[in-house]
Parts: C-alpha cells; sequence; structure tokens
C-alpha cells in the first residue's frame, strides 16, 4: 500500500526502536511552536493519515457508549457527546456544546489494538511424512493512528511498553504494533467523578510520549484546535494540515483547559510507600470485606489499560489434520489463571482481588519499575458493584495505621 510507514518507523511520539532498544525520542518541552487548526482542518490530518497508509481510530459513540472503533472521518468523532461516571455508573450525556473530545474515558483502551484480545500465534498442519509443518503467525503489519489518546492512557501504553518490550523477552506482535503507531493525543477538558490521574502523576495534560497533541478550544461559532508537534512524523504529517501559528491568548486558553479538567478532579489515591503498606498488610481483614462483594468477574482487568494476563488456547480439527494456538485475554480473577497441578493456588474470592491489588500497585513496581495503575477510573466505573480501589487502599492504609494490618 503507497503511504504505509516503513517497518522501522518509530514507535509513536515517545521512543523509538534501534537495535532492539526502545529508546526516548521525545521529552517534556522538546516541541516546536504550538499551532492553530480550525475544526475543519482535522479533516485534513484525517486525508494526510490516510495517505500515509494508516488504519484510523478512535472514539466513536456505539452501544450506549464511546467506544474505540475505525473511523473514516471526523463525522465518526463523538461530537456533542460527554459522559458520567461513578462507581458502578456510566452514562452518556449530550453536552451543549458540539466539542469532539468532551467525554473522559469510556470501556475500551488501546490495548485492544496493541495488544490484541485474541491472537493467533502458529498453526500447524500435517505433512505426508506423518510429522507436523508449523507456520508462525506473522506479527502483523496494520498501522494505526491512534485520535484521542489521553495523558493516563499514553501512560498506560508505556507501562505496557515497559511489560512488552523493555524486559529480557521482547513480544514481536506488540513491537510490531507500537513500532507503527502514530499517536494524536488529546489533553482532558473534563474529568470524570472516578478519575484520579492527578494522584498517579499521569494527567490530565499530556507531556510526552505522542506525534500531535490536541487541546479542542471552543468559543461561541469558534471551534479550534491548539496542536503541539511530538516528533517529526507529527511534523511532517502538521505539514499537510492548514494551520497558523497561536497566539498568547489561545496558548493561555489552552492551558486553562487542562486547568480545568485538573480542578475538577475529585477521587485521590495516597500512595505514599504503597508498596510497603501493601506487602505488611497480605493478612489485612479488609481483603475478605472487599471480597465479600467483589463477584470476581473480571470487569477491571478487562477495561484496564494495563492489565497484560494471557492464556493459550489449542484447538484442533476434526480430522487431525490442522492445529492452532491462540492467545488470549485471561484475568488473575478466573479460578483458572492460577491453576497448576493440584488445583488452583488462589481459590478464594479474597486472594484473587490480593493479588489483582497487590500486584497492580505494589509488586509490579519490582518487576517493571513503575506503579500498573495510571489513575483512568475505569475499573471504578465498570465494576458491576462501585468496588473503588482507592477506597480500598485508604481502608487498607486506615487499618495499617490503627494496627489491624497483620505481618505474616
Amino acid at each position: 500500500m503507497a503511504g504505509t510507514p516503513p517497518a522501522a518507523a518509530p514507535y509513536g511520539g515517545s521512543s523509538g526502536y534501534q537495535e532492539g532498544r526502545h529508546v526516548s525520542q521525545t521529552q517534556p518541552g522538546d516541541r516546536s511552536a504550538p499551532l492553530v487548526v480550525a475544526r475543519e482542518g482535522l479533516d485534513a490530518l484525517f486525508l494526510a493519515l490516510t495517505a500515509r497508509g494508516y488504519t484510523i481510530v478512535g472514539p466513536t459513540v456505539r452501544d450506549g457508549a464511546i467506544a474505540y472503533g475505525a473511523l473514516t472521518s471526523t463525522k465518526d468523532l463523538p461530537e456533542g457527546w460527554g459522559d458520567e461516571q461513578e462507581g458502578g455508573t456510566y452514562r452518556l450525556r449530550r453536552r451543549d456544546d458540539s466539542a469532539l473530545f468532551g467525554y473522559t474515558v469510556g470501556p475500551d483502551s488501546w490495548k485492544k489494538y496493541l495488544f490484541p484480545p485474541s491472537l493467533r500465534l502458529w498453526d500447524a498442519t500435517r505433512a505426508e511424512d506423518g510429522g507436523f509443518e508449523v507456520e508462525v503467525a506473522p506479527p502483523g503489519d496494520t498501522a494505526y493512528a491512534f485520535i484521542g489518546v489521553r495523558a493516563c492512557e499514553l501512560a498506560a501504553i508505556r507501562v505496557q511498553d515497559k511489560v512488552f518490550l523493555e524486559g529480557p523477552t521482547v513480544d514481536p506482535a506488540y513491537e510490531a504494533r507500537r513500532r507503527r503507531a502514530f499517536i494524536v493525543a488529546v489533553n482532558c477538558g473534563t474529568a470524570a467523578a472516578t478519575c484520579f490521574c492527578t494522584s498517579m502523576g499521569t494527567g490530565p495534560g499530556v507531556e510526552s510520549g505522542y506525534d500531535l497533541a490536541l487541546t479542542e478550544l471552543i468559543d461561541g461559532d469558534a471551534h479550534r484546535f491548539v496542536v503541539e508537534v511530538g516528533s517529526d512524523a507529527g511534523a511532517a504529517v502538521m505539514g499537510e494540515v492548514p494551520h497558523v501559528d497561536a497566539s498568547e491568548a489561545q496558548r493561555r486558553a489552552a492551558a486553562a483547559v487542562t486547568e480545568r479538567a485538573m480542578a475538577e478532579i475529585g477521587r485521590a489515591m495516597d500512595t505514599t510507600d504503597i508498596k510497603a503498606l501493601l506487602y505488611r498488610n497480605y493478612a489485612s481483614p479488609s481483603w475478605d470485606e472487599v471480597a465479600s462483594r467483589c463477584l470476581s468477574c473480571g470487569n477491571c482487568t478487562l477495561v484496564c489499560p494495563t492489565c497484560f494476563c494471557s492464556s493459550v488456547e489449542d484447538t484442533s480439527d476434526l480430522t487431525g489434520e490442522h492445529a492452532e494456538r491462540t492467545r488470549v485475554w485471561d484475568s488473575c480473577f478466573n479460578l483458572d489463571h492460577s491453576y497448576i497441578h493440584g488445583g488452583s493456588i488462589r481459590s478464594s474470592g479474597a486472594s484473587r482481588y490480593r493479588q489483582w491489588m497487590t500486584h497492580k500497585l505494589g509488586t509490579w513496581i519490582d518487576q517493571f519499575d513503575t506503579s500498573g495503575c495510571v489513575g483512568c477510573g475505569r475499573c471504578i466505573a465498570w465494576c458491576p458493584v462501585g468496588i473503588d480501589i482507592t477506597q480500598e487502599v485508604a481502608a487498607i492504609r486506615e487499618q495499617d495505621l490503627g494496627g489491624a494490618g497483620g505481618q505474616h
């Protein structure tokens, strides 16, 4: 396909691939002067990305939510839609303006494109000599352009980079998708009641890791976007999009958008020495209390933008001539996830919830030198019974301070 990015193209915005290494390319403050694009200019952005061979994906209204899917033009964006979220609650609502990015985050994350929920690893066909010929599935050559990536989601992508790219073994399927991705970030202009990105240091404003970053400005009939360029690829695309330099007033207005979103964030998580807190409270009664409410449904891991648990499934046809192995998403809340010879080592709901939260906020730091939580709040909104991870951390901290936490 004409315009398809080369296989060695850099990872979107934040990093590049050099001799198998994941290397930082853009840093906070390493940007050109902000530009301004009119609402109509986004159509030119779509055309420029399409001409380069990108498959454009981003937010669209589907099934009563704002979900990520294929976009053909800006008409597919959720114009005039916002959302309301709380524990166990998600509702779309009509805004009183024509904002294209006037929502926070929905049930989807970019994980489903970089780390697909189902991925064929190999297939085997019986050969004439009675053995099998095994063909490893290619990693995929789709180049995605992500439209509308929030700051917390950029942080989540960086976390998964550590998991799949920066360890002793590189995941080739993730690497292929990540290397080709073009990222158009959006600074948040509003916050949901479930957001706590400020506690995790991940938002609401984007700082790095993007090719282009947009801030939406609506003033009466004037609908514009302040654009910051974060990579050479982003600069090349902007060369085909009508724009002008941002005025000082427009820069201040863009900064005010993020400040407004920050002021709306009401949830918080105290992360002070959180790894040590969880480790010394492994026998806290809080785990049994939350387990009495938890359904072990796995919704929190499904919507989480960083969870990476997976399993493999082997299938064969009825003739025994063909077999396939597929990697699928899994969840540490599933009883079979911890199954070893003789049974599951986490048979209780309390042990599975403890595993999820202690890994997310504690052992993840030991493994990957970062928290596995970015404060997006999805696990709160999409939990059927409204379990709030910030409240669960607070409960353990309160018991710890009161001497109720056990050191076992």
